[in-house]
């Protein structure tokens, strides 16, 4: 709701009726709020203070009640409860010079129930297909929740992405299609920000079961609604499909460009429409895809508007007995009603007119403007004034100059009420209207044609029904201005110099100023100083200077000298020759395939002849314009249409035009609205036609897809041909998705390795392309069949183990891979290495100690997995020694360190210690020098520079155990 702030005042009274600096607003209290009270604010300015009272649903409410207290005009409610206190309230406020009524306020409950105690049903879907979790929310209160999905336990909400959406319309969690990770236990996790409360549903289970994945087309579930949105307000259309694979999703605008302010989000999913206006109604649209198929889904979005003030009424003050016209006006869609309130009272509808006002019409009004979308006050006060004719605020000049032979109005406005009737006098003589001079009817006198015999004291007489009162003034005379040598009619090309005379006689008294205007728009030195200069050295020489003349200087120039007393002008025309102005009215017609014919107007020629036009021509391909082949190719300067060839068909164009003559090339015209041209049939093949490979009884078509500039139409695609080699009859199949360069043939009677033709053509709604080139390439080859034999597995550690192996004869083999697994564990938690088919053995690493682990090895190719080999059972050794050494002395001796520890023990799970690593190191470095002994002492070097480290850790066939190190 929009306010305005408006008061008045009354004659010999300094109050004001009262004026709204804080009024009610919307309030939503939670009804499992312990704050145990709600307040209504209300403030006003008045003189007097004013006082306040509440209406709740149009009924007064009784403020002697303990439930209720009131600060100022705060209206506080205790213990409030939903039975007794929901509804609309309003404040009224008063004082001696009236009543005025806030905005309506609604006092609502919040709340949002838990979700029901009930258990959700499991939900078991197959693999690849999609799946819809409804939320089903509780009874709540108001309707502005937002949605989330828990997984498993709380706080784990899942992520949002092109596969899984979380409409916030309903709360259902839509997923596009169900893999093996989507299992778990699902709960809807509903949040109501007005009341600052969430609740969650029982958990549901999802459970995929397994199957061999197909492939579902595109099935729009989510659909947005016809939409009612308010001007400037932001909308949010949703839109999401299921289908395997997932589909993409793509939004338009029926027959119009999308609005600026539009965003897509959540991976397509969302559709938002920021400041939205009366331009963006329309017809969207909504468009899932994938390979399998598409759907569509469209609904219209409505674009209305709140009253909004155009005109609103402001404090007034009339004279008694005069007419009031106030005028209120406002727009919105649909378009508001106007009525009006009298110190709170309904008065009238639609324009407020009053005549001959009294003082029973004084008050505070108010002209309320509404639809069914809001309701706006506009509040005003009116005050009627009585008083006699008085000059103590607006007194009659003193001294009136007028210029010899020109005209003189001397003003008479007293303040009064009621008007009143006005006579006057110079000297003693008594004025009446005659053929030089005349009595306005607000006071003013008029002499036209002054001559010496005018000058003289002059006296206006005002009276009314309550008083009378009088004021004088000197009229003296001047000599007029007069234009001595006027501007002459100047012809210039653009970047010239042009120079306008202007000299003038005046009354010496008389101070003279010169302005210069073109076109009736007065010419501003400072910031045109560029191009206007003035002579400002010599008097009564007004001479203009225009440097550097463009197009837009042309026109005609006025010289205006004036004094304070009166003025003289002269004109004259500058006329700028130079490159043609921008043609006009481009129109588009007779649209086809690869031409269009194209009328225009001519624009100005700046006064020298169009010698030829230039079309140009633009698409969404680029935004550079670029010129376009014409027929005829040369267009001349007396011609306003022509036909543009060689365009490419089904494409968007937008098309402009230049103009040209002998002083140079002009700016371009605006561009044309956007054509499509008319389809045609692809004239070009795929290219880079080849493929082959992949998995077992498949043969893998590959090419490179057509830019959009080649589809020539509508439901593009491709058409894929192919036979095994030297057959005669063609296989064909259909790929509907324009960005889509791949077809993979499945046939299990499909033999291996074998030849086959493949070739590729486009197509349309307007009929089929040409066939690319013929290219031979192999259906996929079989997975390996031989196993690999003399596998060997040799323990390193406690965490590593090498494999070996004899490499099968196969010639297709392009890698092996070596499977291992604890024997505690499942074959399906096996862990996979995989090397090239040039190594004959790898290591296993990060095993874990004393573990029996399962080991195979097989031969894989681009078809597949050949047959494992036999599986070893291995044992990795017992760890290392887990207690660190502890070193007990070190003792320099001469120039050597002897460096003594403890024996280290190692524990029943722990392999026995056989010896002991010494990493003899500089600080810092990583590298140095590695002894080994058996004893629990060993001797090093003294440093010859800086500090060295000594790591000394126990060894064993379960590998090196702690670190334990001294600095010397």
């Amino acid at each position: 709701i929009i306010h305005f702030k408006l008061c008045f005042s009354e004659e010999g009274n300094k109050g004001y009726g009262p004026v709204f600096e804080e009024q009610p607003i919307d309030t939503i209290y939670p009804e499992e709020s312990s704050d145990g009270q709600v307040s209504m604010n209300c403030r006003a300015r008045a003189i007097p203070f004013p006082t306040y009272r509440w209406k709740l649903n149009n009924w007064d409410i009784d403020l002697t009640k303990d439930r209720y207290s009131m600060v100022g005009g705060r209206l506080v409610i205790n213990n409030p409860e939903k039975s007794r206190d929901a509804g609309k309230y309003v404040c009224v406020v008063s004082n001696i010079f009236g009543t005025v009524r806030s905005s309506e306020a609604t006092l609502s409950f919040g709340y949002l129930d838990p979700f029901p105690p009930e258990e959700r049903y499991e939900v078991k879907v197959r693999e690849g297909v999609g799946a819809v979790l409804l939320c089903e929310p509780p009874y709540h209160y108001p309707d502005d929740l937002s949605y989330r999905w828990l997984l498993n336990e709380f706080p784990v909400f899942i992520a949002l992405d092109k596969r899984r959406f979380v409409s916030q319309t309903n709360g259902n969690l839509y997923i596009a299609n169900v893999e093996a990770s989507d299992k778990g236990n699902y709960s809807c996790f509903v949040s109501s920000p007005s009341i600052t409360k969430s609740v969650f549903s029982k958990f549901i289970p999802l459970i995929p079961q397994s199957d061999r994945a197909k492939v579902y087309p595109a099935d729009i579930k989510v659909k947005f609604k016809d939409t009612y949105a308010l001007l400037g307000q932001n909308v949010t259309l949703e839109c999401f499909a299921l289908g395997n694979p997932v589909p993409e999703l793509r939004w338009s605008k029926y027959l119009e460009p999308m609005p600026a302010t539009a965003e897509i989000s959540m991976s397509g999913a969302v559709l938002k429409i920021f400041n939205i206006q009366y331009e963006d109604e329309g017809l969207y649209e909504c468009e899932a895809e994938n390979y399998k198929g598409k759907d569509k889904h469209q609904a219209r979005v409505y674009v209305q508007a709140s009253p909004e003030w155009v005109e609103h009424i402001n404090d007034t003050e009339k004279d008694i007995g005069s007419d009031l016209y106030w005028p209120c006006v406002a727009t919105g869609k649909p378009i508001p009603t106007i009525r009006w309130l009298k110190n709170g009272a309904s008065f009238r509808k639609g324009e407020l007119r009053i005549q001959s006002l009294t003082f029973d019409d004084a008050g505070m009004y108010q002209c309320i403007a509404e639809n069914t979308h809001g309701i706006i006050y506009a509040n005003a006060e009116l005050k009627i004034v009585a008083s006699p004719p008085t000059f103590e605020l607006n007194p009659m000049k003193k001294k009136i100059l007028a210029a010899k032979g020109g005209r003189v109005i001397i003003e008479c406005k007293p303040k009064a009420a009621p008007k009143p009737k006005f006579s006057w006098s110079k000297g003693t003589e008594l004025l009446v209207n005659g053929s030089r001079i005349r009595i306005w009817d607000d006071g003013s006198l008029e002499i036209i044609n002054i001559t010496k015999l005018d000058e003289g004291r002059y006296t206006c007489f005002a009276e009314n029904n309550r008083g009378k009162a009088n004021s004088t003034g000197v009229l003296e005379m001047t000599e007029a201005t007069r234009i001595t040598l006027a501007p002459l009619n100047v012809d210039v090309t653009v970047g010239e110099n042009a120079t306008m005379q202007c000299i003038a006689s005046h009354d010496p008294t008389l101070d003279l100023t010169f302005i210069w205007s073109l076109n009736g728009f007065v010419i501003d030195f400072e910031k045109e100083h560029e191009h206007y200069e003035r002579n400002v050295m010599i008097k009564s020489n007004g001479e203009l200077l225009i440097k550097n003349v463009q197009l837009r200087h042309a026109g005609r120039y006025t010289c205006t000298a004036q004094t304070i007393v009166d003025n003289s002008s002269a004109s004259a025309d500058l006329v700028v020759r130079g490159p043609p102005g921008p043609p006009g009215g481009i129109r588009v017609e007779e649209i086809r395939d690869t031409a269009v014919a194209l009328t225009w107007s001519r624009g100005t020629d700046n006064h020298s002849p169009i010698s030829k036009y230039t079309i140009q021509s633009k698409t969404f391909l680029s935004e550079e314009w670029k010129d376009a082949k014409t027929e005829p190719s040369d267009i001349e300067g007396n011609m306003e249409s022509a036909t543009v060839i060689d365009l490419i068909p089904w494409m968007e164009y937008e098309f402009r035009i230049i103009a040209t003559n002998t002083l140079g090339t002009g700016e371009p015209s605006m561009p044309s609205q956007r054509i499509r041209t008319e389809g045609a049939p692809p004239n070009v093949a795929p290219s880079d036609v080849g493929g082959g490979g992949g998995s077992n009884r498949e043969l893998t078509i590959t090419w490179m897809p057509l830019s959009r500039e080649y589809h020539y139409g509508n439901n593009f695609g491709y058409i894929v041909a192919f036979k095994p080699f030297g057959e005669k009859e063609w296989r064909r199949v259909t790929v509907t998705n324009p960005e889509i360069g791949r077809y993979v043939h499945k046939d299990e009677s499909m033999p291996p390795s074998t030849q086959y033709q493949v070739k590729v053509k486009a197509f349309n709604n307007k009929g089929d392309g040409p066939f690319s080139l013929t290219a031979v390439i192999y259906s996929a080859q079989d997975a390996p069949t031989e196993i690999p034999t003399d596998v060997s597995v040799k323990v390193l550690s406690s965490s590593e183990m090498s494999v070996s192996w004899h490499h099968v004869s196969d010639k297709s083999v392009e890698g092996y891979q070596i499977r291992y697994w604890a024997a505690h564990d499942k074959e399906a938690a096996a862990q996979r290495v995989q090397v090239s088919n040039q190594e004959y053995s790898t290591k296993l690493e990060n095993l874990k100690p004393n573990t029996r682990y399962h080991v195979d090895v097989s031969a894989f190719n681009s078809a597949g997995y050949g047959p494992p080999s036999r599986t070893i059972d291995i044992i990795t050794r017992k760890a290392p020694p887990s207690q660190r050494p502890r070193i007990i002395s070190s003792v320099r001796s001469g120039s050597r360190y002897i460096i003594t520890w403890d024996h280290v023990k190692a524990m029943s799970n722990e392999s026995a210690v056989e010896g002991y690593k010494v990493l003899y190191r500089p600080d810092g470095q990583h590298e140095g020098k590695l002894f080994s002994t058996g004893k629990h002492t060993i001797e090093v070097p003294v440093p010859s520079d800086g500090e060295y480290v000594v790591e000394v850790r126990a060894h064993s066939e379960g590998g090196d155990g702690e670190v334990a190190q001294i600095k010397i």
